[in-house]
Order: C-alpha cells, then sequence, then structure tokens
C-alpha cells in the first residue's frame, strides 16, 4: 500500500506526498502523520484516543488540538468542513475518510509536474537562525540490510519534532550496528545529528559528529554534490558560516537541480545582508511546497526590505498554517514586537511558546517584551530560561549574566568583551550585537561601533533596533541616527532593486521605493 488513490488525490506514502492532478500539496509533518493514520484505518472511524496515541505519542494531546490539526490537514487539501469530500467529522467520536483509498499503481502516485529530489524537507541552521541547511535523506538499499531500520529512521527524520528526530538518530545507530558499511545509515545519522543542534537545542558535539559522518562520506564520493551539502548543513550548525558557504556552493555546482541547498545558501545571503539577492533565490524555487521553512523565509526578507504589509500576512499565514514550525512561532509574535505592537506580540508569543517548539528566541522576545512592561524579573527570568534552553549560546549567556541578580560585575564584562573581540570575522553579525548589548549601559559611543560593525557583517534589522529596550539607552548616543540612516539607505535601494525586478512577489508593483522605516 505504498501508493494509493483517494478520490482525485495521488498519494505516495514513503515519500509522504500527496498531489492532485500534478500539483504537490503542502501537507507535511503533523499533518502528515494525521493524513496517514487516517489512510491505513480506511474509512473507518478513528477515535480521538487513536489519534492521539498514533500521531501525537509520546506528547499528550486533548480533542482541540486534534481538531485543529484537522482543520489545518483540511485546509491543505481544500477540503470543506461544512461539505467535506474528504474527512467528515463524527461528533463524539472522531474522523473518517469519506471514501476508501484504494491501491494505485506506483506510476499513479507520481505527479507529472513534481521534481523528485533525494531528501523530503528542508531544515533550519546557523546559531540564531531563522531558515537554512541543505537535508539530505539517503536513498535506501534495494534490498537486505537495514532496510526496515531505514525506512523508520527516515520517516521518523521527516517529521520535523524533536521527540522524532532522537528517534530517527537512535535507529539509524542501530542501522550502522546491522552495517557498518551502510552510506544511507551514515549520511542520515549524520543529518540528524546536525538537525539536533540546529533545531532541537541539542549539542554541538552532536554536530561535529554529524560533521565527521560526512566528511567519511565525502571521502567515499567526492563528485557526489549530497555530501558537500551535508558537510554545509553541519557547518552551518555550528555557526561556521565561511565553510558553510563554500560547501553549499560546491554541492550546487555538483547537484544544480539541489533545491534544498539553493534555499540554505539563500539564508546565509539574507544573514550577510544581501536580502534582494536572497528573495530572488527563493522565489526562483520550482518546488517551493518540499521546503518546510522556505515561506518564512520569504516572509522575513521581505519583513527587512521594508514590505511590511506583505510580509505581516505572510507571517500570520504561516503562524496559523504551520504552529509546529519552530521558526513559523519565532517570526510572527517578532514581526509584532518591531511593528509597535506589544500587546498583539505577547498574545501570539503566549501561544508559540505552548506549542511544544522551544527555542531560544522565543524566550528572548518574552524578556524584551517584559522589560518593556517594566518588569524586570520576569525579563531576568525569561533570559535565563533561554540560557538553560542552549548553554552553549554566548549571546544567551550574555543576556541572562546582564539582566541577573545580581547583574555580572564589570571584571565580568571586561572578560566577555575580550573573548568576543578574538571571535570578528566569522561571518555572522550576531558577536557585534553580543557586544553592543555588553556596552551598551556603560559605554554607549562603543555600543553603537559595535552596533555598526554588526551592519559590516549583515544586520539589516532596523525595526528591531528602534523597538528594543535593550537598547533604549544608545538612542541619544551620537551616532544611532546615522547607524539607522545607514541602514535605512542600504534598504531602500536594495528595495528599490526589488521592486524594479521583473520577478517580484505579486502585489508589490505599487509600492514605494523609499522603505518604510519605523512605520508599520
Amino acid at each position: 500500500m505504498d501508493t494509493l488513490r483517494l478520490l482525485d488525490l495521488q498519494i505516495d506514502r514513503p515519500a509522504q506526498r500527496v498531489s492532485r492532478d500534478g500539483d504537490v500539496l503542502p501537507i507535511q509533518g503533523l499533518s502528515w502523520r494525521l493524513f496517514d493514520v487516517l489512510l491505513a484505518h480506511g474509512n473507518d472511524v478513528v477515535d480521538f484516543d487513536t489519534l492521539a496515541a498514533q500521531v501525537w505519542a509520546p506528547a499528550v494531546v486533548g480533542e482541540d488540538a486534534i481538531s485543529q490539526r484537522v482543520k489545518l490537514l483540511r485546509q491543505a487539501l481544500g477540503d470543506d468542513s461544512r461539505r467535506p469530500r474528504y474527512i467528515r467529522s463524527v461528533r463524539g467520536r472522531g474522523y473518517q475518510l469519506c471514501a476508501v483509498p484504494t491501491i494505485a499503481p506506483p506510476a499513479a502516485a507520481v505527479p507529472v509536474t513534481a521534481h523528485r529530489k533525494k531528501w523530503p524537507w528542508l531544515a533550519g541552521a546557523g546559531v540564531v537562525v531563522l531558515v537554512a541547511a541543505a537535508s539530505f535523506w539517503p536513498r535506501a538499499p534495494a534490498a537486505g540490510g537495514p532496510l526496515p531500520l531505514l525506512q523508520r529512521a527516515d520517516y521518523y527524520a521527516s517529521i520535523g519534532q524533536a521527540s522524532n528526530n532522537e528517534r530517527a538518530i537512535a535507529l539509524y545507530r542501530q542501522a550502522l550496528q546491522v552495517d557498518p558499511d551502510s552510506s544511507p545509515a551514515r549520511r542520515g545519522l549524520s543529518r540528524a545529528l546536525s538537525a539536533q543542534g540546529c533545531l532541537f537545542n541539542g549539542s554541538p558535539e552532536q554536530v561535529r559528529e554529524g560533521l565527521a559522518l560526512a566528511n567519511i562520506e565525502r571521502e567515499l564520493a567526492p563528485q557526489e554534490g549530497a555530501v558537500y551539502a551535508l558537510r554545509g548543513y553541519a557547518y552551518d550548525c555550528l555557526g561556521q558560516m565561511p565553510q558553510a558557504i563554500s560547501e553549499y556552493e560546491r554541492a550546487i555546482a555538483l547537484d544544480p537541480g539541489d533545491e534544498r541547498t539553493r534555499a540554505s545558501l539563500a539564508y546565509l545571503h539574507q544573514e550577510r545582508g544581501h536580502l534582494a539577492l536572497a528573495l530572488r533565490a527563493n522565489l526562483a524555487l520550482t518546488a517551493p511546497e518540499r521546503l518546510r521553512f522556505r515561506d518564512v523565509q520569504v516572509a522575513r526578507e521581505l519583513e527587512l526590505l521594508g514590505f511590511t504589509h506583505a510580509a505581516a500576512q505572510r507571517h500570520a499565514r504561516n503562524f496559523q498554517l504551520y504552529p509546529d514550525n519552530v521558526f513559523a512561532n519565532i517570526a510572527w509574535p517578532r514581526s509584532l514586537f518591531a511593528a509597535g505592537d506589544p500587546g498583539r506580540a505577547r498574545q501570539a508569543l503566549t501561544e508559540a511558546l505552548a506549542r511544544g517548539t522551544p527555542h531560544p528566541q522565543l524566550l528572548r522576545l518574552q524578556g524584551e517584551l517584559a522589560l518593556l512592561a517594566g518588569d524586570h524579573a520576569g525579563a531576568a527570568d525569561a533570559f535565563e530560561r533561554g540560557r538553560q534552553l542552549r548553554p552553549q549560546q554566548s549571546l544567551g549567556q550574555s543576556l541572562a549574566a546582564l539582566y541577573a541578580q545580581p547583574a555580572a560585575s564589570p571584571e565580568w564584562v571586561a572578560s566577555r568583551l575580550a573573548m568576543l573581540q578574538a571571535q570578528r570575522g566569522d561571518g555572522w553579525s550576531d558577536a557585534a550585537l553580543e557586544r553592543a548589548l555588553l556596552q551598551a549601559q556603560g559605554d554607549p559611543e562603543a555600543a553603537v561601533t559595535a552596533l555598526q560593525q554588526a551592519v559590516d557583517d549583515g544586520f539589516r534589522d532596523a525595526a528591531w533596533l528602534r523597538s528594543t529596550p535593550l537598547f533604549a539607552s544608545l538612542h541619544e548616543a551620537r551616532g544611532w541616527a546615522p547607524l539607522l540612516a545607514r541602514i535605512d539607505a542600504d534598504i531602500g535601494r536594495q528595495r528599490a532593486q526589488v521592486l524594479a525586478a521583473d520577478w517580484r512577489p505579486a502585489g508589490l508593483a505599487d509600492l514605494s521605493a523609499a522603505p518604510a522605516a519605523g512605520i508599520r
């Protein structure tokens, strides 16, 4: 039952792909798991307890969470709950398919316009990332060996949740015990270990193990683009941007059709401040529905470019459609905060924190909102919880120390600044931002100079600088206004470039080339 048909839907279960008339539908993660469970039960009624156990376990969820996920699945299918065609509600019991799925020949499950790839989804990357990283989900061997283990590992890895990624890691390790020479198992384990560090608050040691496994694969297949994508992902998750860019570019040179690596590289262009270039690269992807974080990237690039209304629409949509996507959960409340709407930002953040996608950026925003409300104790608690979530992350360590009671000593701050100075030139703006935070209270001019360095490194979020209480002490400092003007000028140049391009997104044609700086 690998390939099924449900009315006019073609379903490829191993590839976790649903299509209609050749168009792939955006069904991923929990939505796919829910749909797959319904398919497995034919058109029998599947009760709430069964759905909770087979889709969400070991997490415990109620009927409301299940109903919300069914709503999202229906939206992806184009179904109407009032006149259901694919999924109907059975009051007080659960859900069932409206028709019996039938077994289809394998060819029927392959949409004619779909681009079949080696990897089912794109992972996030970077130390403080919105998106990135090439995915490599390996092809299982034709027969024998660790095939069942690999199939289950690939399944769990594709879901994109912390507990399932851990299951995938364990299964890949078991597959390597069965066959120590299994290249698919080694590649799958490499990618899952890197994802653990990028997405699920794992350790740098796990990512370094992922890089070591990718290095073995490079020795075995030095002309295969996928192994360079694996290496690029590991470097990305370790925060080594120049190495990640180099590996991604090599992967694309060897495999020009690798769109996941193109999206990963586009994210790094965004972090380097090349927003128009990143936006164009993301919009040029031919199968964006297969990239988990592409929509979040596009919304963020539009936001940074000053297309705030278009960005807000996309952020709100992503927040609604992808409740299990950590970066969609970060982007919408952060966008509201930068837009000068802390009340709605708090509401959205509360919902995001309840969705089970913990990330330091969510807790950092919670701390900023607390400071804005004068709740210094609440801010200190949020920053400390963010530090505990990823204790190896330098920025989180500094924020927790600066707002702790008692706060960090001048000697600690001085030693921290010396350490950060040695990290300059790694390609990321984080170290310069952290230096500015450490200097903001005692040396405003030095803090503004550090922010200028952050702009040199690619930082372009002027709206956040204007909104965050973390830099409120710099607003009267000499150099603050020129700093913002510098960012606005570059954004205006790139914004005009987008408006003049024939590839610009729909809905931007009538907008001004001047950025709406500080206006939301």
